[in-house]
């Protein structure tokens, strides 16, 4: 009896989509932003690297400078007291470095990430570290090479220079260069930085873009979950500003069909209203007059006149059941998806009336019209069950071949969703085929073949009230794989 479907609430794909697009945006924006400080890092720390060779360079010249000869009294002052005599001994020049203020601040300030060596012009060292590699530089122009020692890699220049201690080939290394370190920096300074930030960032842009994108989800939800046949405005008060157009054109929409239909089934229900009465007044006249034009009997032209009264009280009898059905039709149409007016309804009871109403036609095709009820109520529209079982009924009486059985029956069940009533009707006529049983159901729409006359409408009507009340009809073969069987089940309330 509830208005939508299940399958109503499905996933709102057109938001989601939106939603996935915007993220995906978002986190791309996020990843090039990452890209970019990853090569602007790059960039610095090659131009830091720039800067650092550049100093080496000016430092060189001055570490060459540092390297003085000294002789022996000199370098070693232990040798100034000796006597005199010793004077006359040739004294041998030694080598000693008195760092310029530059180098030795540099050293100091890179200490254990810097180095400096000095070699003789045929690569013998004599002063600095011993690790540094032996460069014979070709020409006077620096050389720069990397070096790796002690897991650290040093940026290392070497230059032969000419100084007072004669040709010298001196070098000086760097550990801190940015660049030879950025390959290993760069992730623990940009890349793992930036993931964290893209991490953080994807969580907060998807719960920023879920809560942007709430009235559009609301929105898309409540127009989702409408019956169609719910036309009145949605409400505009939660929706983003953006967005209120849209709700405004989609109300003017409403607006504009409802009117419509509105307008066509005042039509119909005036149109079938204002037939019902002559036709009835009319119908009722021919029937006198087909009663009187076979209790006369007689020559052939009266029973010419008979025979012609007789169509005419049979089309008069279509009509008038047209008129009926499309009045019925037409109500039906008003109320659906409409959950007031409920009330409990005693199916057994409602058979038990239906089935006075048919007892005289029936026999007069001399039917076997039976009927097996136990005790079964429910909630709904009383005067609907009520249509239903009259077309259902009326149907089986004009379509069974004279002597047929028809059988109306209801009881109770149990479903997984709980326990259920159940309505049904069934006769042993020429059934209606597999293939046919969803077209029936369709407005206007006869079995092609199919003998004695009708509109196309009883179970049009019949698949209409069901849909009212949420639920839908089985039509299936009779007994025997004879007939046809249509049936309603309803949920049960206790009696």
């Amino acid at each position: 009896m509830k208005w939508p479907p299940a399958d109503a609430a499905a996933a709102p794909g057109l938001i989601w989509g939106l939603q996935r697009r915007l993220l995906v945006l978002l986190l791309l924006t996020i990843a090039l932003i990452g890209a970019v400080s990853v090569v602007f890092h790059f960039q610095s720390a090659g131009a830091v690297a720039l800067l650092k060779d550049q100093r080496l360079l000016r430092l060189v010249p001055l570490l060459a400078d540092s390297v003085v000869v000294m002789n022996a009294a000199e370098s070693n002052p232990a040798l100034q007291d000796e006597p005199a005599a010793s004077a006359d001994r040739v004294e041998e020049p030694a080598l000693a470095l008195l760092l310029a203020p530059p180098v030795e601040e540099f050293l100091q300030e890179h200490k254990g990430m810097s180095a400096f060596g000095v070699f003789d012009a045929q690569g013998s060292q004599l002063l600095g570290e011993d690790w540094l590699p032996t460069l014979l530089p070709t020409t006077d122009d620096a050389e720069f090479l990397s070096v790796v020692e002690g897991g650290v890699t040093y940026r290392v220049v070497a230059q032969r220079m000419r100084s007072t201690a004669g040709e010298l080939i001196v070098m000086l290394a760097d550990g801190s260069d940015a660049q030879q370190h950025w390959a290993s920096s760069v992730f623990t300074r940009v890349l793992l930085p930036n993931l964290v930030l893209f991490a953080v960032a994807a969580g907060l842009v998807a719960w920023v873009v879920a809560r942007a994108l709430r009235p559009l989800i609301d929105l898309n939800q409540a127009v989702e979950g409408r019956s169609p046949r719910d036309l009145s405005p949605i409400s505009a008060e939660s929706a983003p500003a953006e967005v209120q157009p849209l709700v405004a054109s989609l109300n003017r929409l409403f607006g504009l069909v409802n009117a419509q239909t509105e307008a066509q089934r005042r039509f119909v229900a005036d149109a079938a209203h204002q037939l019902r009465t002559p036709l009835a007044g009319l119908q009722s006249q021919v029937e006198a007059w087909a009663q009187a034009a076979r209790s006369m009997g007689g020559g052939d032209l009266l029973s010419l006149r008979a025979d012609q009264v007789l169509r005419l009280r049979d089309a008069t009898r279509r009509t008038s059941q047209l008129a009926n059905q499309l009045l019925a039709l037409s109500r039906v149409d008003a109320m659906g998806g409409d959950e007031q007016a409920v009330q409990q309804v005693d199916l057994a009871e409602l058979c038990e009336n239906i089935l006075g109403l048919f007892l005289d036609a029936a026999s007069s095709k001399q039917m076997d019209l039976g009927l097996e009820i136990e005790p079964a109520q429910t909630l709904g529209h009383a005067w609907l069950l009520r249509e239903l079982l009259i077309n259902l009924v009326d149907n089986a009486v004009k379509y069974t071949p004279p002597g047929g059985r028809i059988t109306l029956r209801c009881g109770r069940a149990h479903s997984p969703t709980g326990p259920q009533v159940w309505i049904e009707v069934e006769d042993d006529g020429p059934g209606i085929p597999a293939s046919e049983r969803l077209r029936v159901l369709q407005r206007f729409y006869r079995v092609p073949g199919t003998a004695g006359e009708g509109n196309g409408l009883g179970l049009a009507i019949v698949d209409e009230i069901a849909r009212v009340h949420g639920t839908h009809l089985h039509l299936d073969s009779g007994a025997q794989g004879r007939g046809l069987r249509v049936r309603m089940a309803l949920d049960a309330i206790a009696h």
